[in-house]
């Protein structure tokens, strides 16, 4: 693999109904086979699946930076929590179990958890081999079959999952892939014979899949945007708040639905907080992705990076300060320079009531807010229909409790920023979405309870 931004990689064919309906039923037919193993047999396939992963760490970490153009950093990573992600859930699937009640007589009742059937996945661009980890981990453990639709723009590594899902010895089909845009996602949502649907993206498109859900009464899990708030108190340890921030906006070139853009700074440590801030983020070395010391990379394509330009425009002629970055960067490489690249931004003097602070940008761009005490941060913070994430830096434990408690979102972070262990749920409140992903809570949304009811006596009629 080489860097090549700008240009074409690959062309794959969009799935249409015909081609859906052909991933749908091979799933359907591994489906029977699968979900007939017992746990511990569908445990040793994703282990060795999980071990595939890690050995062949390096070369799907560089695919997913070709794939998707963050930094190879940060693509080890997500390779990392991806084969974690599968050891985790395999772990689980041996110990799933419903439970046995005693009821009068010798009567008794016992519940069974069972698979729903096909699962359908919708992935995002921005974490394209992890998202699709963390559907088809608890899926797959389960006993489901899953269809997996990679975002349009980050086709490849998925493919690559499916391979390695194959090799490590699930039933052909288990795990298909389709391509395709939007008319592909509605073919699957609208589909008979999938059970549930698991989308993670923008709210207008959770929204249209949630509709057509509706109309097969299928179970949805939406994980969806964010504006989440990051509170900083003047107790707080500063060079870690410092870093926390920088974590919490400028990830994968700010391309991530839980960052924390909206930065409330106690007004005390505002300037000194400020220009900590900024000078680091003038440091963060751009460029080639695939290389060591580059700590941002890409965007993932033309129209979003003149989409995140023009809302730091429209962010000037509300009155906020650009205090540093925001304008396109040109590597001295000239390989690169069809790259989509642009310098991350810091922006000062922002109101609530901008449309920098109150919508989601979904790039490399920070919003700072003074404030003055605990209660007005708290209901600045929750003045938001999103309430995917929030984080507190403070050094008083109580207080940050306190605040995490108050805050109306589903992933709260203290005196850290952007942590996501498989073992902790994920997933938001309002219009974040609903349901989760990751630890324990995913299973129940990848499994049914049946309820059996076994009477030793007579059967008491009324008639």
């Amino acid at each position: 693999f080489k860097t090549c931004p700008g240009r074409v990689l690959c062309k794959l064919p969009c799935s249409g109904e015909k081609e859906v309906d052909l991933a749908v039923q091979s799933a359907k037919a591994a489906f029977k086979i699968w979900s007939q193993m017992s746990g511990m047999e569908r445990c040793r396939v994703m282990l060795e699946a999980a071990r595939i992963i890690r050995e062949q760490r390096e070369e799907i970490a560089t695919m997913e930076v070709i794939n998707n153009g963050k930094s190879i950093f940060e693509a080890r990573v997500d390779i990392d929590i991806s084969w974690q992600c599968l050891e985790y859930y395999a772990g689980l699937a041996g110990s799933l179990a419903g439970e046995h009640i005693q009821l009068p007589g010798g009567s008794f009742g016992y519940t069974r958890r069972e698979p729903l059937g096909v699962c359908v996945g919708i992935g995002a661009w921005n974490y394209p081999f992890q998202i699709a980890c963390w559907k088809s981990g608890p899926a797959l453990a389960c006993g489901n079959a899953m269809v997996f639709k990679p975002s349009p723009f980050t086709p490849i590594s998925v493919v690559r999952l499916a391979e390695i899902f194959t090799e490590a010895g699930v039933p052909k089909g288990l795990f298909n892939v389709v391509q395709g845009g939007a008319a592909t996602g509605q073919f699957l949502c609208q589909h008979p014979d999938v059970a549930k649907i698991s989308f993670t993206g923008s709210v207008p498109t959770g929204m249209k899949i949630m509709e057509m859900a509706a109309k097969g009464i299928k179970p949805v899990t939406l994980e969806l945007g964010g504006k989440s708030p990051l509170i900083i108190f003047s107790d707080a340890d500063l060079e870690n708040a410092v870093k926390g921030a920088l974590m919490a906006n400028f990830l994968t070139q700010g391309e991530v639905c839980c960052n924390g853009t909206r930065v409330f700074v106690e007004r005390k440590i505002l300037d000194t907080f400020t220009k900590e801030v900024v000078k680091r983020t003038q440091k963060i070395k751009i460029g080639d992705p695939l290389l060591e010391d580059t700590r941002m990379g890409a965007l993932i394509n033309q129209p979003h990076l003149s989409r995140v330009q023009g809302f730091i425009k429209q962010a000037k002629e509300q009155g906020a300060e650009v205090l540093c970055g925001g304008d396109l960067y040109v590597p001295d490489d000239p390989k690169l320079k069809n790259g989509y690249y642009m310098r991350p931004c810091v922006l000062g003097n922002c109101k609530d009531d901008m449309t920098c602070v109150k919508e989601e940008i979904f790039g490399p761009v920070m919003a700072i807010l003074p404030f003055d005490t605990e209660e007005e941060v708290v209901e600045r913070a929750n003045a938001t229909k999103f309430g995917l994430a929030g984080g507190v830096f403070t050094r008083d434990i109580q207080k940050a409790h306190r605040v995490v408690a108050a805050l109306k979102a589903g992933m709260c972070f203290i005196n850290n920023y952007n942590v996501s262990p498989v073992e902790l749920p994920f997933g938001g409140y309002k219009c974040s979405g609903f349901g989760r992903e990751n630890g324990r809570a995913a299973i129940e949304y990848y499994s049914q309870l049946k309820t059996v009811c076994v009477e030793m006596g007579d059967v008491e009629s009324v008639f």
